[in-house]
């Protein structure tokens, strides 16, 4: 049965002998063990000049025995790499019947060092020790491009802006495929209020993940977001329209977003005066128990009160009173037009 796979990433191993060496396994193990069964040519995706195994991107329908022979296989050979990452996806009509995250794992002191800086990140007060970590992974590796990646995001959680956009940079100038620095250079932007910047690494973030990856609909989000900030409706709407309307996984983060996004959606629906939609974006927002965002309900009733106003419906005053009661100044400077 034939699906579709999507495969791409990039291994670097850092010196020849290991680049042989991976490349000898490659060949030998590819007839002796999936007797050539398999969806790549190891010269399609070996490159002598940057000791490497680079997929770009490949999208395919292929059978489900070469896909998974093609898994086996690379998830061998990853780990003679020193870094790097391949993200593979089997698909069934949008369906993720497979996933495979590859990266090295081996005992290499870059490896190690980075897998811990990696995981201490999200560690709260534990990022000095993170930076010290993929410091040392740095140290004996110093084209580690996701190291420099994770020490710019520790850096921008620390407000440390300037190494955080080094780091990024360094990091891209490694790998110009990986949407995660492109994403983080974004945020630097954003704090230094250089949207259009911001809006074009977030465009590329877009363009170098795939919609099955969160952070494809993290940079849509947010670049709706920057363009709403810009009065630039119609960008806006194209973006989180498309936010909104995707079905995430129940134990996606991405789930948590979307109260704020409908919301944003709404204020962008009124400036295109297209009332009807706002109505039904803020009572999307509404109807959302949990979220990131800390808008006040007493908001998102004063807008929806507005778009009910411009659509011409009734219940609009009563949006409005409720959301003065609740405390909202705005509405209470609406309401009193209506005493």
């Amino acid at each position: 049965m034939l699906n579709k796979t999507i495969i791409q990433g990039n291994i670097e191993f850092g010196n020849e002998k290991s680049y042989d060496k991976a490349l000898k396994m490659f060949i030998s193990r590819a007839e002796a063990y999936y007797k050539s069964d398999i969806l790549f040519e190891h010269e399609e995706i070996f490159l002598r000049d940057s000791l490497s195994l680079t997929i770009p991107r490949f999208v395919k329908q292929v059978y489900d025995k070469s896909y998974k022979n093609t898994a086996a296989l690379l998830e061998y050979i990853v780990q003679f790499g020193i870094s790097g990452e391949l993200n593979m996806w089997l698909l069934h009509e949008g369906k993720i019947l497979d996933f495979r995250y590859l990266e090295p794992s081996s005992d290499k002191v870059a490896v190690q060092q980075y897998i811990k800086g990696k995981n201490l990140i999200d560690e709260k007060g534990k990022e000095d020790e993170a930076i010290l970590a993929l410091n040392k992974a740095i140290e004996k590796y110093n084209r580690h491009a996701q190291a420099y990646e994770r020490r710019a995001r520790v850096n921008f959680i620390l407000k440390k802006y300037h190494d955080a956009f080094r780091d990024y940079k360094k990091s891209l100038g490694l790998d110009p495929n990986n949407p995660y620095a492109y994403y983080g250079r974004a945020n630097v932007y954003i704090h230094q209020e250089k949207y259009d910047e911001a809006l074009e690494d977030l465009q590329l973030t877009i363009k170098k993940s795939v919609a099955l990856q969160e952070i494809h609909w993290k940079a849509r989000k947010l670049k709706g977001k920057i363009h709403l900030k810009k009065e630039e409706y119609a960008q806006a709407e194209f973006e989180l329209k498309l936010f909104t309307k995707r079905k995430f996984n129940p134990e996606s983060s991405l789930l948590m977003h979307k109260r704020e996004a409908f919301f944003d959606y709404g204020r962008i629906l009124i400036n295109l005066e297209k009332y009807s939609e706002a109505i039904e974006a803020f009572e999307q927002s509404l109807d959302i128990e949990e979220g990131y965002d800390k808008i006040k309900n007493a908001e998102k009733l004063r807008y929806r009160g507005l778009a009910k106003q411009h659509a011409g419906q009734n219940g609009f005053i009563k949006d409005i009173k409720e959301a003065a009661n609740m405390g909202d100044k705005e509405a209470a400077k609406i309401l009193e037009a209506y005493v």
